[in-house]
């Protein structure tokens, strides 16, 4: 973690809640390694958020994809029929 706290401009403690956050949603994993903890990224949290996201943002589109395809009530009001 000290390795990584030295590389980002917030503190070390800010930098431990981060990676307990992250290890509780189980995007990390850590082991002790000596006086030392190792994070490390967990490929299936990782994959987990990554298909949360894609539902996320494929509902989102298809949403938006839908208000597209609705007419225009400004660009037909007025407009007389025959």
């Amino acid at each position: 973690m000290g390795e990584l706290a030295d590389e980002l401009p917030i503190s070390r403690p800010a930098v431990s809640q981060h990676l307990k956050v992250l290890k509780d949603a189980g995007l990390v994993t850590d082991e002790a390694a000596g006086t030392r903890r190792v994070y490390r990224l967990n490929p299936a949290g990782v994959a987990a958020l990554r298909d949360q996201l894609d539902t996320f943002w494929n509902r989102a589109l298809r949403g938006y994809q839908e208000i597209a395809a609705q007419p225009d009530p400004d660009s037909t009001a007025g407009e007389e029929t025959s």
